[in-house]
């Protein structure tokens, strides 16, 4: 049942509806009245999408393009934002990255239909798809047997343009000048369209080019409080001493530690609290690990190309060939500032780690300060690689009155390469001060120079003679994976009764994946960074004066190391190593499914619908290098009905319920169990691998939605929906011993995943897309578009001790869901001017669950987020518009935190750039 704050909002909107309808249907018949005029741009965009939404069987929400090559904003995410019951995050790196649907981020994406993926994973990044080359998005909130049951989510499916959309011969040019201010850059988005069509003695064919390039440089700039862990009071038990830090068994023996590090709730905060020290209680404060800021700058290039050729002999048949190819190209510099601000020694040598203020009411540190903190910087630079290439072929036929078929032969392929290259550079400073959280969930740190030392300011973190090389990691990754695929679908027409028609079909997809990784690492100290030039690399103005933290310090210049990577391997005692071969997997699905589309009249109204079934098995075989091999064979019919009832010709209702799944990502079967060294010094490392013996996760759906199309392109809508799941995947965690590089056997935190949780979502979201007529001149031209959701989320998450025992269970959140989100655009739109000013909403959700290394709690929130942008069209001429954009206009700082408290917990905090855009688009 739906619990009181999903009730009262369905109620509230059954009372909006009511409250409207009367005033609404007064305006609807002003418009009844008004001579149809064709329109376009942002108005003629969302009345398209309204009609999308409307003659769709499933609950379905659209954008389309204003224009041919002019989607509404830097990306298809940054657009998406908009749609209802759809919420986006992950703002970083000059683009938004994450999307959900009505929370789940388990999303099935399609070009034209056809399932795509990057690499060796399941799907592909919505954001490598340029918007320039998109003509409409669908985003399906239920999903007919006849489509693709992965994703429990929902679906979006990207169409691109083909030369039978125009007429006749089409050109468009369009390139945008976009500045990220943070980076102080100005890069280039260019696209270009040329499309034709031609009648012949053959019949009648059509060409379509679309090429894009976009260059992004950014610049993103976060201060983190490290984790919260136990430390000893000024009465502490033997053998600690005053302020240390508690580690899992000192004083203690390794099979009976004094805390468990991972704990979901993290330990207890209140005053007082105590641990077992030696059969004795002590009271610990929680105090953080680290304070570290991370200055983040990067280059990223993306090209795309889609050509497309249609043929049509006759009426009764249509062949299509299309190819599609995505190329990414990213390098990104880190340079990192890193500190501990703890003390694991004698007080006595330490006086300064007394300098300790609590937060009120609780046992939690909020600043202190610490002498002689081990600290390091880290220039740390990543480059990527993509290469993604789509080729179909297909064809339509209509055979005979009632019967159509079409077919599809499809091949990709996409291999995705990166490396890692990073060098340290540590030293001992002389004391820091930190503010955990000096205001607003912003930390604030410094470091005090030395009186006694009158010819070193320790104080100057760009002082590189200060510092002394250390660690060096030297990381690199391929990825593989292709596919080919066949389909054939068809739809007989028929008088069967109720049913009108039916459709049927099968798709068998072939298709591998395949991942290689090295890993190694090295120390020297012995290089003098000031004698190796090119070797420091030192920033500036960073944080923007959001924070009082540190702007400026020296680290290893990444750029530079990675040029001289053979060098820095030589000195470190290293060599260029192979690539080790971590998993190859060989996976055949099959589906079939069948619909039947029916029509009748209920109490002298129409009702119609389908009904389906899609019956889905696949076949993995599964080799794991210097490990083992393994299958896995899955099958599921998912049954799926909609139905939808007229009650008026513009008031429509419809139920549905389907049912989806999601394959476990390739990389999550890998038997293979990767050891992380403790690179922090806190006494033991990481460890991950994957399970081959996971099963899908499954969902049963039930929607119910209410629709009014009350004017042209304007509607209000509403739906109340509920998924429940079964097997999601989550990581268990315990300690194992493992050897060591050495050879001597060390203590790891292993996570592996697991069909461990079941879980609930609900919720109810409505919307509205209002263009008012017969307005006051001075408002005429203006619109509204708004959409609301409200969700409930719960998730059984098992508790396990540090054997990997199940222990008991906790009711969480499920991941990146937020209870409430809204968007608001105010449009505008009159004679040779449009206007979209828009603001998007979203409250606080769970992101994830922090390393298992700490005693905080795993739970790691975001705060609410949100986002103003602005767009801005002038058309010159009939041919000729020029564009301003901006996004993230008022630019926010996102946040996160620890478990439930905001303010005590608060954990990072990140800025990311305005961007400015300033464009044109030529037609003819």
């Amino acid at each position: 049942m739906f619990q009181k704050k999903t009730l009262s909002m369905a109620v509230a909107m059954v009372a909006a509806f009511g409250a409207v309808l009367p005033a609404l249907a007064q305006q609807a018949a002003k418009e009844d009245q008004v001579e149809e005029v064709v329109v376009t741009g942002i108005r003629g965009s969302l009345q398209e999408a309204l009609d999308v939404k409307r003659e769709k069987t499933q609950i379905v929400d659209a954008i389309v393009a204003e224009d041919i090559g002019k989607f509404p904003d830097n990306n298809v995410i940054e657009a998406l934002q908009r749609v209802t019951g759809v919420q986006v995050t992950n703002r970083g790196s000059g683009e938004t990255s994450g999307i959900s649907i009505r929370g789940l981020t388990d999303i099935n994406t399609t070009v034209n239909g056809r399932n795509i993926f990057t690499a060796s994973g399941l799907s592909v990044a919505l954001q490598d798809v340029p918007a320039s080359l998109i003509k409409q998005v669908d985003v399906y909130k239920t999903r007919s047997a006849s489509q693709i049951e992965n994703g429990i989510a929902g679906s979006v499916d990207i169409k691109t343009q083909r030369p039978f959309d125009f007429e006749g011969q089409k050109f468009v040019v369009a390139a945008r000048a976009i500045n990220q201010e943070q980076a102080d850059k100005t890069d280039p988005n260019i696209s270009g369209l040329a499309s034709n069509r031609w009648e012949t003695d053959a019949g009648e064919f059509g060409a379509l080019v679309n090429l894009s390039y976009a260059r992004t440089n950014y610049r993103d700039q976060s201060v983190t409080a490290g984790a919260m862990v136990p430390f000893a009071t000024n009465n502490p038990v033997a053998p600690f001493t005053n302020y240390e830090r508690i580690f899992l068994d000192k004083g203690g023996v390794a099979e009976n530690p004094i805390w468990t590090p991972g704990l979901l709730d993290g330990l207890p905060d209140a005053p007082g609290s105590t641990l077992n020290v030696n059969g004795k209680p002590m009271e610990y404060i929680l105090g953080r690990d680290a304070i570290f800021a991370s200055d983040f700058t990067g280059e990223r290039e993306r090209t795309a190309a889609n050509v497309s050729f249609q043929y049509a002999p006759n009426d009764s048949s249509e062949y299509l060939f299309e190819a599609f190819y995505n190329g990414y190209r990213n390098e990104s510099f880190n340079s990192l500032l890193f500190s501990f601000a703890d003390w694991w020694g004698e007080y006595a040598s330490n006086a300064s780690a007394a300098n300790i203020k609590l937060h009120e009411g609780t046992n939690i540190v909020k600043s202190r300060s610490v002498l002689f903190p081990y600290m390091f910087t880290s220039g740390d630079l990543t480059t990527g690689q993509t290469d993604s290439y789509v080729y179909a072929l297909g064809g339509s036929w209509d055979i005979g009155e009632n019967l159509e078929v079409k077919s599809e032969l499809v091949y990709q392929d996409s291999r995705y390469k990166s490396d890692f290259f990073a060098m340290r550079f540590d030293k001992v400073g002389y004391q820091i001060d930190v503010d955990f959280n000096s205001g607003g969930g912003l930390p604030a740190f410094g470091f005090q120079d030395n009186p006694a030392t009158a010819d070193v300011n320790e104080s100057d973190l760009t002082d590189t003679v200060a510092w002394n090389t250390a660690q060096l990691y030297d990381n690199a990754n391929n990825n593989d994976g292709d596919a080919t695929t066949f389909t054939t679908d068809a739809t007989l027409s028929t008088d069967l009764g109720i049913f009108k028609s039916f459709d049927f079909g099968v798709r068998i997809d072939q298709r591998t994946a395949a991942e290689a990784f090295v890993n190694q690492n090295g120390y020297n100290n012995s290089i003098a960074i000031e004698d190796m030039d090119g070797l420091a690399y030192i920033n500036s103005g960073f944080f923007d004066g959001e924070s009082n933290v540190p702007s400026t310090w020296a680290a290893a210049n990444g750029y530079y190391i990675r040029s001289n990577a053979e060098e820095f391997r030589r000195i470190y005692g290293l060599s260029k190593q192979a690539l080790v071969e971590s998993f190859n997997i060989d996976e055949l699905t099959t589906s079939a499914y069948v619909t039947g589309k029916f029509e009748s009249e209920l109490a002298g109204r129409t009702i119609d619908g389908e009904v389906g079934f899609r019956y889905t098995g696949s076949e993995t075989d599964m080799e794991f290098a210097r490990v083992s091999e393994a299958s896995s064979d899955t099958s599921k019919v998912l049954p799926s009905v909609m139905v939808r009832y007229h009650w008026t010709d513009d008031l429509i209702s419809r139920f549905a319920y389907t049912e989806t799944l999601r394959r476990p990502n390739f990389a999550q079967l890998n038997s293979n169990i990767i050891y992380n060294e403790d690179v922090t010094n806190i006494g033991y490392g990481t460890a991950g691998g994957g399970n081959p013996d996971l099963k899908p996760t499954e969902s049963q759906n039930y929607d119910l939605s209410l629709e009014w199309y009350f004017a042209e392109g304007s509607s209000l809508y509403g739906t109340l929906f509920q998924r429940d799941i079964e097997g999601f995947v989550i990581d268990f965690r315990r300690q194992v011993q493992a050897p060591k590089p050495d050879g001597s056997m060390g203590t790891y935190v292993l996570a592996q995943p697991f069909n461990a949780s079941n879980g609930q979502l609900k919720g109810a979201e409505v919307g509205a897309v209002w263009f008012p007529q017969n307005l006051p001149w001075y408002l005429d031209g203006f619109g509204i578009q708004a959409s609301y959701t409200s969700l409930e989320s719960e998730q059984t998450t098992p508790i396990t001790d540090s054997a990997g025992n199940i222990t008991g269970s906790k009711n969480t959140s499920l991941f990146g869901v937020s209870d409430e989100s809204y968007s608001v655009v105010l449009a505008y739109e009159k004679e040779n001017i449009g206007a979209r000013l828009s603001y998007a909403w979203r409250s606080k959700f769970l992101n994830n669950y922090e390393a298992a290394l700490f005693a905080n709690p795993l739970e790691v929130w975001r705060k609410p987020e949100s986002s103003l942008d602005l767009q801005i069209t002038y058309d010159v001429t009939d041919n000729i518009s020029l564009t301003l954009d901006g996004t993230n206009l008022t630019e926010e700082i996102y946040q996160s935190y620890y478990g439930d408290n905001s303010t005590t917990g608060n954990f990072g905090s990140a800025l990311y750039s305005r961007t400015i855009a300033l464009g044109a688009r030529f037609n003819f």
